[in-house]
């Protein structure tokens, strides 16, 4: 359990950025495709459950589950590898429908893996001890629940890591088949050391699944309905009593209990929705803020860690952050100018910007969501062109000649690109090397704070440069052609372009939020389901763990289908609709809890089990036992209720788990 919780979590925990910065997705499409997995890893544990209770058993239904899961995490980790489509060697996959495909068979295997097999392994558990061996239960559920928030918690920590480290065979990019590989292999692990334990099992029987049985009864119910919704046949008093003509009393009297619950999860799905976001919105929300604390340096994607440290009561915390473009962004473009005299660039024939000499045009960044034509200088012989990614700032540098080069910038690093405008080749520290005339060099990840170059040409003369840099900012330093690199104030001349501003808010500020929201979850899912158990008949708290389950997908369902059709321009627009949803469903949950009457299933099921509620034949047979059931006294039914509800409230305790 460990090393599978170890392998989701952590493969979870890094999955927005890598939609964000690897697949090139935007923030909606990545939100949505995001809250579309977790609703299937949801989804499916209602179908693992009837294949393991109909036709396989536990046992065999999480070894082939796990299988399948085991194989989604290597396609993912696969699917990361940029190196596979990078025909060109310059760090960017070329085929990228081919990185989309595998990861999306990844997504779906390990959604069918994660939610067939969820449960299953705790039930599975359960299952090894027999009923006079409470204790050693307890421990084992105290165990395993142990666990699994061990395995989450580490792996939100560790994964981010991998993430940020620098990997591959060609380019060195952001190393997305680590993070991924790492749960890949203790998936592996995992399904190693469940399968050697085979030998020491107690394997039970598939016995039917009580929620098949229930939903034919409810189907039933309504077909009966609509076939005597006639005014000459009398009105029965609920409507799941059109159930009685083929199923016992005793079954339909239960259902009712059970809906009576699931009419009061219908307003729980928007709590998911709000609470799921820790891993999309709100990760995508720290990669705008500075992660700087002091002695560490927090990556946005280890922010989640935040939720179950504070479920462990603990107040430690690790993240660095990523610059981003405004939300909305088509592309955004600003004209260097490696001239020595001014620069006129027209664009679509209509609008002329000016360029300083050696200097990038003045004012913001100029946007466009369609390939433009630009003109340098009403030359038209000097037209050209220009096409912009979305959600990316570029760079066009106009040499001499007017000649264009466009330089796309790589958002998602604290970067520094030099521009050579001499006629000369020139040597930059720090791991920039050598540029070529009137050239770029690549791009260097620079630590924040002060960071000091040596610029050097083929003579061996040198010139020392420092810049301060703020976190998430990235800049364009330009070397003019009148650069001096043996005068005492050479680093004067170099002209900066800051491409993208450093990040001000602290991502510290986030704490209070998932300190609420844990604090939120931990009384809405220990109380919430506590007293579903209570309300259910005791054969049925698989079905209204399966409702349960299905909220959380529900609420998944909402954040995809708000992030494509509502389309707000700020986010925080968003974040205002989702909280005053809440309130309403709040209010609405409110008033129904106000008017629901509490049971007792125990006391229900003792009625119907009366031989005057139970069908002919089941009458007859208890006749030869009449006698027995006259000389029972009031004191053993109270020790029979007695020992229902104490059964119930270990079952409580299990479903906590």
């Amino acid at each position: 359990e460990f090393c599978e919780r170890f392998s989701y979590y952590g493969m979870r925990a890094v999955l927005v950025l890598y939609f964000r910065y690897f697949l090139k997705w935007d923030d909606d499409l990545a939100t949505s495709i995001y809250h579309t997995f977790i609703a299937l890893c949801y989804l499916t544990p209602i179908l693992g459950a009837i294949v393991a209770d109909s036709w396989l058993g536990k046992f065999k239904t999480i070894v082939y589950l796990s299988i399948v899961y085991t194989v989604g995490q290597v396609v993912m980790a696969v699917s990361a590898i940029h190196d596979i489509t990078d025909t060109d060697r310059d760090g960017t996959p070329d085929n990228m429908t081919f990185h989309v495909a595998m990861s999306m068979l990844g997504l779906f295997l390990i959604a069918l893996g994660t939610g067939g097999i969820k449960p299953c392994v705790a039930a599975f558990g359960g299952d090894q001890f027999e009923d006079h061996q409470e204790k050693q239960r307890s421990t084992f559920f105290s165990i395993f629940y142990l666990s699994i928030n061990a395995g989450s918690l580490l792996s939100t920590v560790i994964t981010p890591i991998l993430r940020a480290q620098e990997c591959g065979i060609h380019s060195q990019q952001k190393c997305y088949p680590l993070a991924f590989g790492v749960p890949a292999a203790l998936m592996v692990v995992a399904l190693i050391v469940f399968i050697m334990g085979s030998g020491m099992y107690n394997k039970t029987a598939p016995k039917g699944n009580i929620m098949l049985e229930v939903c034919k009864c409810i189907g039933f119910a309504i077909k009966n309905r609509f076939r005597h919704r006639s005014k000459k046949f009398p009105k029965r008093e609920h409507w799941m009593d059109w159930a009685d003509e083929k199923y016992d009393k005793l079954l339909v009297a239960q259902v009712k209990m059970v809906l009576k619950v699931l009419f009061l999860y219908i307003p729980l799905p928007m709590f998911w929705t709000l609470f799921d976001q820790q891993g999309s919105r709100w990760t995508l929300q720290a990669t705008t803020m500075d992660g700087n604390f002091g002695i560490l340096i927090v990556q946005p994607d280890q922010m989640q860690v935040s939720s179950t440290l504070f479920c462990f009561n603990c107040d430690v915390f690790l993240q660095q952050t990523l610059p981003k473009l405004p939300k909305g962004v088509a592309g955004q473009v600003k004209f260097l100018n490696l001239n020595n005299a001014p620069l006129t660039v027209t664009i679509d024939g209509t609008t002329d910007v000016s360029v300083p000499a050696h200097q990038v045009n003045t004012g913001d960044y100029l946007t466009f969501d369609k390939p433009v034509r630009v003109m340098f200088n009403k030359n038209t012989s000097a037209t050209h062109e220009l096409t912009l990614k979305p959600q990316t700032r570029h760079t066009a540098l106009v040499s001499p000649n007017l000649a264009m080069e466009l330089v796309s910038l790589p958002l998602y690093l604290l970067i520094l690109t030099f521009v050579n405008g001499l006629g000369s080749v020139l040597n930059v520290t720090l791991g920039v090397g050598d540029i070529a005339p009137l050239s770029v060099s690549n791009y260097s990840l620079v630590p924040q704070g002060k960071a000091e170059f040596t610029i050097m040409n083929r003579g061996g003369a040198s010139c020392l440069y420092s810049i301060e840099l703020g976190f998430g900012s990235a800049f364009t330093l330009v070397i003019p052609t009148t650069f001096n690199i043996v005068s005492p104030d050479c680093w004067q001349a170099i002209q900066v372009v800051e491409d993208v501003k450093p990040n001000t808010i602290h991502m510290g500020w986030q704490i209070p939020q998932y300190f609420l929201m844990t604090a939120g979850e931990v009384v809405f899912s220990v109380t919430g389901l506590e007293f579903s158990y209570s309300q259910a008949p005791s054969n049925m708290k698989s079905v209204l763990q399966a409702g349960w389950l299905f909220t959380v997908a529900v609420g998944n369902i909402i954040v995809l289908i708000v992030a494509e059709a509502a389309q707000l321009p700020d986010q925080w627009a968003e974040y205002i609709l989702f909280a005053s949803l809440l309130v309403v469903v709040c209010i609405v949950f409110a008033v129904m809890s106000y008017f629901y009457t509490y049971t007792d299933p125990a006391e229900i099921e003792a009625e119907f089990k009366q031989p005057e509620h139970e069908p002919e034949e089941k009458k007859r047979d208890s006749v030869e036992m009449e006698s027995k059931d006259l000389d029972c006294s009031k004191d053993s039914d109270k020790n029979k209720r007695d020992s229902v509800v104490e059964q119930q409230n270990q079952e409580v305790k299990q479903s906590k788990m």
